[in-house]
């Protein structure tokens, strides 16, 4: 698609939270929290040309390789929520994208995703093959902290095993980023979730997870950072790490 008539290096898009994407306490789910995200980037990707449907012209796609959400206080059901988006760089197969989430003027959430230019076909990352210099870059940056890598090299105890069903699958034909939350909360003491104690969270996508595949989910609980690592055939896919106020 070209260029839309109303792109901007910036986007602003409104959301109200409905309560299909609520817990039971009514608080917008960490789940449903990251997909509103990836939606307004995906908004943004589509007015700016670099959408899904541009790149498989030359099969390619963006995938999620980190996020990092830095978080306030979650938006409830009815509440109107504004997430602004920037590109902070985008260079050959790599892009920092910027996302911030408010309540009037209250910025409640920050977050940070580092994407890579993927080939549908090959399964390989490769540079971007559509021209973005439109986008204007900015500095900026949405959270108080930068990447880290997660450390899930220690002993970690096993608390789930997971085979993955159709409905996890996405556009690309592999498991959606969202589902590797999903599946690590799942398994989480109710209670931290249920309370709001997550005060931050950080994801690293290792490795393509496929229809049947069948992964194992396992826990580390250091300080106030409950670490996860999802695993298949003993090598890694996932990281996660939830910080807890």
């Amino acid at each position: 698609m070209p260029i839309a008539p109303n792109f901007t290096s910036k986007l602003e898009q409104n959301w109200e939270i409905t309560f299909l994407q609520c817990y039971p306490n009514g608080y917008l789910k960490y789940t449903d929290l990251c997909n509103i995200l990836q939606l307004t980037a995906g908004l943004h990707a589509e007015l700016g040309g670099i959408s899904f449907s541009d790149m498989q012209v030359h099969h390619q796609a963006w995938v999620l390789s980190r996020m990092r959400v830095e978080i306030s206080r979650l938006p409830r059901w009815r509440d109107m929520v504004t997430v602004k988006t920037w590109i902070n760089s985008l260079e050959n197969s790599r892009s920092i994208r910027c996302l911030e989430m408010y309540i009037g003027d209250e910025k409640i959430i920050g977050c940070e995703t580092f994407w890579a230019v993927f080939n549908t076909k090959t399964r390989r990352p490769e540079n971007l093959a559509l021209p973005h210099e439109h986008f204007e870059k900015y500095p900026d940056r949405a959270t108080s902290k930068a990447f880290g890598k997660i450390d899930f090299q220690h002993e970690m105890q096993t608390v789930g095993h997971y085979k993955v069903k159709l409905s996890d699958l996405d556009i690309v034909n592999h498991a959606n980023s969202v589902k590797y939350l999903e599946w690590c909360l799942d398994v989480v003491d109710f209670t931290i979730v249920q309370n709001q104690k997550i005060d931050s969270f950080e994801m690293n996508y290792l490795k393509e997870l496929s229809l049947n595949d069948t992964i194992e989910i396992k826990k580390k609980v250091s300080n106030n950072d409950i670490i996860f690592a999802i695993q298949r055939e003993e090598k890694a896919n996932f990281a996660l790490q939830l910080h807890l106020k």
